[in-house]
């Protein structure tokens, strides 16, 4: 069975997106869901049904790949959204028993907002971080 990964972060890195997405297809994995730019004419009437789906996406995947590249001059950039889908992940695992591998491209500098949560969550072994060898 072909394990489904879902991909977090920024819609406006389209060109990592892509990189991503075709860098765990390559590996064998299904990306079942993305990033992807939702039209600014119907934003307010799209964003919804994109956002509940790409959470009921985040349940039934193996894999919750947050990437979290390098923008706006901040190493392993983590917006509030990627923050809270990662957040979605880990509580999957706590509170449902999934057994979700919540994965971070990087360590985020220490000017990302959610930084220190981030390494607790590191030691705890709730999240880890990708390794480019292993996938």
């Amino acid at each position: 069975m072909t394990k489904k990964v879902v991909i977090a972060g920024s819609a406006s890195l389209q060109e990592k997106v892509l990189y991503w997405k075709k860098f765990w297809e390559n590996q064998g994995y299904c990306v079942t869901d993305y990033p992807a730019p939702i039209n600014k004419e119907n934003f307010l009437e799209e964003y919804p049904k994109v956002h509940t789906d790409f959470f009921k996406n985040i349940t039934e995947a193996d894999i919750l790949f947050v990437m979290n590249e390098d923008k706006n001059g901040i190493a392993g950039y983590l917006g509030a959204e990627s923050f809270a889908e990662m957040c979605f992940g880990v509580a999957q695992n706590l509170i449902h028993k999934k057994n979700l591998e919540v994965i971070l491209l990087q360590e985020p500098s220490e000017r990302v907002q959610s930084y220190e949560e981030i390494v607790l969550w590191l030691k705890l072994g709730w999240i880890k971080l990708h390794n480019k060898n292993i996938a």
